[in-house]
């Protein structure tokens, strides 16, 4: 792996086989922390397109994935891979954070090398889940709109800490509790306990989105709040769903003013 931050992040992005993808992203996060890693800043500029994933599962378009039925045993091995598939696209994310966006403090790389490594430790306690019910990552359809997102938001980190964790890491802090009610529901305590971890650590991601945000925002002389409702106006059209979890919310960076409007759009016909 190269000594460089920004090529050793691409080479773990690159990665398509699952398991040296999590140990390669480990060993990104120890030689930062050694103090191997250096950041050159006349590298060519971030051009990757493609984030490495495994063969399987095969992409569909969401329209396509059938509703999971988490009452059988295939419909709950199904809401587990989902979740599973998330977390994998997080690991891409948080590793394209640190290859594509160049020449920033230190703390922001810090930032997402945490998250990413948590997100490998999200993926691994879902991966071993589905081991146990009799299932692998790959044995479910899935879809593409993270990385998706990550493409559309390739040529300003502003955009992409608006989108990505301010947007859809932060609906996971909405739906999650209700995950954890359905697994409860069917007496699948294993999968409750992890998905708990996965929310306590998604409100420390989406709390870097947000702190990012800010950074990027006073950089270029923006207001916060009135800048995240005018992209979420431009590339969502406004969009919010319930349920929103305020606490949640409210803990990972949000303020109640954003919170107030947020509930204000949620409330719309």
């Amino acid at each position: 792996m190269s000594s460089n931050l920004h090529l050793a992040a691409e080479h773990c992005l690159a990665c398509d086989v699952v398991e040296q993808k999590l140990a390669l992203v480990q060993r990104l996060r120890e030689d930062w922390q050694a103090g191997r890693l250096e950041r050159e800043s006349s590298l060519p500029s971030a051009t990757r397109e493609q984030a490495g994933r495994p063969e399987r599962p095969p992409l569909v378009a969401p329209a396509r994935l059938t509703k999971r039925r988490i009452g059988t045993p295939r419909g709950q091995a199904a809401l587990v891979h989902a979740v599973a598939h998330i977390e994998f696209n997080a690991i891409n994310l948080a590793c394209d954070a640190i290859y594509r966006f160049r020449s920033l403090p230190d703390d922001y790389y810090a930032d997402w090398l945490t998250v990413a490594v948590e997100e490998v430790y999200h993926f691994s306690l879902l991966q071993g889940r589905l081991q146990r019910l009799g299932f692998t990552y790959g044995d479910f359809p899935a879809h593409d709109g993270l990385w998706e997102l990550a493409l559309k938001t390739a040529q300003d980190p502003l955009l992409r800490m608006a989108l990505v964790p301010r947007v859809m890491e932060a609906r996971g802090l909405d739906v999650t509790p209700g995950m954890i009610e359905r697994f409860a529901s069917i007496g699948d305590q294993e999968t409750v306990e992890i998905l708990e971890i996965i929310l306590r650590d998604e409100v420390g991601h989406v709390a870097a989105g947000s702190r990012w945000f800010r950074y990027f925002c006073a950089q270029r002389e923006l207001d916060p709040e009135t800048t995240y409702f005018e992209v979420l106006e431009q590339h969502l059209s406004s969009a919010v769903r319930q349920p929103l979890h305020r606490a949640a919310r409210l803990a990972a960076g949000f303020t109640a003013s954003e919170m107030g409007r947020l509930e204000a759009l949620c409330k719309k016909p």
